[in-house]
């Protein structure tokens, strides 16, 4: 099989939903956009409402629908994106609960499905999505009337928990929805590590259930293992891959190993990570290429068939630290060549 293979561990995830849970006294929800964070969203959210989570947030309507599909009636479905033009039929039909995060999304909805539950999204300062606060203030009493199932925000800089966004932030949601018999929400992982005034009525983790920072004691969940296609002998002063980039210093035995950047493995981290042969260490060297990558395993007894690039050796945040982004986008960038496969006691 020249194919990479992602293993996705089922238990996991499930450890990590009940470790940031256990951390609040409030419901948590579990956020399964991007297809569940490139790891599968109907696996890894059917896993999670087995542990017990009722409540889950997408990004998109059609991400919505898809996810009911695997999770049957009763889970609640949140749409981050709200209520977009075109998406009426698939919200009634699929009952997914968009946060309408405008006043021309609220006007749509009431509209278009006047009985059909929703919440409500403000802004506090990050500037992406929601209502600002005098917008909020001008449509408060009609939106209350309808009687929303949630209002939220979301935090800019939560994985810097002494970023004094944070703090303001809090204020400004608290003084937009102080005193309001309305269930609230404003953290995700980064929120939920912030402590108790950051929780309210509800939380959302996200890359914390993934393995991913700033969930610091997380389980590692996903594992990427790469088969060995060709093993050579490169004499000193000779290189390998494009451009050149790696000039062999001795004689070395290079094996070429079957992913690239067309499966999320990014271009960036050329040079600056490790496979693993067991415990030993195989460098990277040369540039990443579209579907192969060569490593240096001169020092090996025996040359394997396959190395391990994620996993126990190393996290996704490794990986995107040595790319200069972050572990959300290695886990979202997770390509679909791999076979996937999924692990549950």
């Amino acid at each position: 099989m020249a194919t990479a293979t992602l293993t996705i561990d089922l238990d996991a995830l499930i450890s990590n939903w009940r470790a940031l849970d256990a951390q609040t006294e409030v419901t948590t929800a579990a956020v399964v956009k991007a297809d569940g964070y490139g790891l599968g969203a109907d696996r890894v959210a059917r896993a999670l409402k087995r542990a017990g989570v009722t409540r889950f947030f997408v990004a998109a309507a059609e991400e919505g629908a898809s996810l009911r599909q695997a999770v049957g009636p009763d889970p609640e479905i949140n749409i981050f994106g709200g209520h977009m033009r075109g998406d009426t039929d698939m919200i009634s039909d699929m009952h997914l609960t968009p946060m309408l995060n405008s006043v021309d999304q609220i006007v749509r909805h009431v509209e278009a499905l006047p009985a059909h539950p929703f919440g409500i999204q403000l802004d506090t300062g990050m500037n992406r999505l929601g209502l600002e606060a005098p917008e909020w203030e001008a449509v408060k009493k009609l939106v209350l009337q309808r009687g929303p199932t949630l209002i939220m925000s979301h935090l800019a800089c939560a994985d810097e928990p002494e970023h004094p966004m944070n703090p303001q932030q809090l204020a400004a949601f608290k003084e937009m929805t102080d005193g309001l018999d309305i269930p609230r929400s404003l953290a995700a992982t980064g929120g939920i590590l912030l402590g108790d005034d950051y929780h309210f009525d509800l939380t959302r983790p996200g890359v914390g259930l993934y393995g991913g920072m700033p969930f610091v004691d997380a389980t590692p969940v996903a594992s990427l293992r790469i088969p060995v296609i060709q093993v050579r002998d490169v004499a000193e002063g000779e290189s390998v891959g494009y451009g050149n980039a790696w000039i062999a210093e001795r004689d070395s035995k290079v094996a070429t190993i079957a992913a690239g950047y067309a499966d999320g493995l990014l271009r960036a981290m050329s040079g600056k990570v490790s496979t693993f042969a067991g415990e030993d260490r195989c460098p990277l060297i040369g540039r990443i290429s579209m579907d192969l990558i060569g490593i240096d395993v001169t020092d090996l007894s025996e040359v394997p068939r396959e190395v391990e690039l994620l996993g126990q050796h190393q996290s996704v945040d490794t990986l995107a630290d040595a790319a200069g982004t972050i572990g959300y986008e290695i886990l979202t960038s997770m390509g679909q060549r791999y076979q996937r496969r999924y692990k549950s006691s």
